[in-house]
């Protein structure tokens, strides 16, 4: 019995496309059954057409052992930004593309501009800045601003992915930046700018253009209001790494983050600065987190986080007020409000410190966001502070997750936490139970098993003598 096929009919039967995740679907549907997102089917046209059986064809380079494959060409190249090597590990590898997804306004043609100019420095090749949101005399000026002009740094501003390959044809760079992917349009597609099938096949025709040149490719793209990578999914499978570019728009301190590293670590983080004369890299950022009292105030306490695997001391403050309301006001400012929640009811129930009366204000400072339940032990302690009007020695620092039974939880890393709180000057940590092997030297460890005792060792005399003690001058 011969093979069935399918009919003309179904064979031009209209397909329908999600604009946000890319899935093709036989049928419109109110909700992509993939994101889970709503109103976000179109009908793309006719139905794929059943595949034909392929047979073998011509290979372009045969396959050898892989002993022999020569890895000198993959070798990365450092881009002069410290922080930014740091989360690709070592650099821009030739013929790698990334992804570099941001808010708008948080500084991503700052940082790229800074890192063209830089690989351009380097004299190795050219590099080029394709734009497609700004005009050449707009970047020229962010460039003269920064002080970011030099002769191998060329300049085009296109939306046609033709007339962009042209450019790279022409100056043959040795890093692309596209500035964004959502502007560059094919005129061999009849959909808008920016739709999915438009950023999937100019995404394509870039990887081709890299990989055949062994070109260096950064791609600005734009972020959904989630935060996430705008466009399909299948964008961040295609190129080689993801980076997310973080950063409040009052706060001048910007993260990098890693989301995807097929040549480094995915788990680093780079800390910039943005400043008037453009943006530069902190290699020691904990001092944007912390304040330097000259005498000891209620209501702060000291964390160590982890970003990445980037230890980072940042300072908790809080502020406790008699209430006239019948429910406290409870504000947050840079921590978890349901974790700031919890924590509030397990310093009240289990640290006995009276809060239900009282208006709780809590913040981190220079724009930090505490999202790992490592600091839940200094939230407490700076509560309690501040509701007791009794100060923290200003050498301590406190590390450890909160139970609602009362009990600090083991977090990982203490080790390396404690001696980057040690290097910085502090020379006391309340640890959970059993975290510790190796004490750093230079700091004095004590491991509490609850919050009532951690509170008993915070607020001690003795540690509080031996403190002033210590900050004293020798005679």
């Amino acid at each position: 019995m011969p093979p069935r096929t399918a009919s003309k009919a179904n064979r031009d039967r209209p397909a329908y496309r999600c604009t946000e995740c890319g899935l093709t679907v036989p049928k419109w549907v109110g909700r992509c059954p993939e994101c889970q997102a709503w109103g976000t089917i179109d009908e793309v046209g006719a139905g794929p057409v059943a595949l034909q059986q392929v047979g073998p064809g011509p290979v372009t380079t045969p396959a050898r052992p892989i002993g022999e494959i020569d890895v000198r060409a993959a070798k990365a190249r450092p881009t002069g930004v410290d922080e930014l090597d740091r989360v690709l590990g070592g650099g821009l590898v030739p013929g790698a593309v990334l992804l570099l997804a941001g808010e708008p306004g948080v500084g991503k043609s700052t940082l790229l501009l800074e890192v063209a100019h830089r690989y351009a420095a380097g004299g190795v090749a050219p590099a080029l800045v394709v734009t497609g949101e700004e005009s050449a005399a707009q970047v020229r000026l962010r460039a003269d601003r920064t002080d970011r002009v030099h002769d191998q740094l060329y300049l085009a501003a296109e939306t046609d992915l033709s007339a962009l390959l042209g450019h790279v044809e022409a100056v043959s760079p040795g890093l692309l930046v596209v500035d964004s992917v959502q502007t560059i349009s094919s005129p061999a597609l009849d959909s808008a700018p920016g739709s999915v099938t438009q950023v999937r096949a100019v995404t394509a025709a870039l990887i081709a253009s890299a990989k055949a040149r062994n070109m260096a490719t950064i791609l600005v793209g734009h972020v959904t209001k989630d935060g996430n990578v705008a466009g399909p999914r299948v964008l961040e499978h295609l190129v080689d790494v993801v980076l997310h570019f973080e950063g409040e728009r009052h706060s001048t301190l910007r993260l990098v983050r890693a989301v995807k590293n097929r040549y480094g670590p995915s788990d680093e983080v780079g800390c910039f600065e943005m400043f008037d004369g453009g943006i530069r890299g902190l290699a020691d950022p904990s001092g944007l987190f912390l304040t330097r009292h000259t005498e000891a105030v209620p209501g702060t306490c000291v964390a160590v986080l982890l970003e990445g695997v980037r230890p980072m001391l940042t300072e908790v403050q809080a502020l406790v007020a008699p209430s006239n309301l019948a429910n406290p006001r409870r504000a947050v400012s840079g921590l978890d409000s349901a974790r700031v929640a919890m924590v509030l009811a397990v310093t009240e129930r289990r640290g006995r410190v009276k809060l239900h009366e009282r208006d709780v204000y809590t913040a981190t400072v220079g724009g930090a966001k505490i999202t790992e339940p490592a600091g839940d032990l200094a939230v407490a302690l700076a509560v309690a502070s501040a509701a007791r009007d009794y100060a923290l020695p200003p050498d301590l620092v406190a590390i450890g997750e909160l139970g609602l039974s009362g009990d600090v939880r083991r977090v990982g890393a203490v080790e390396r936490r404690l001696a980057e709180a040690a290097r910085l000057g502090f020379r006391r940590a309340l640890v959970p139970s059993g975290s510790v092997e190796r004490k750093p030297k230079g700091i004095a460890v004590t491991e509490v098993d609850d919050l009532r005792a951690a509170l008993g060792h915070a607020f001690s005399e003795k540690v509080r003598s031996l403190s002033e003690a210590a900050s004293a001058p020798q005679g």
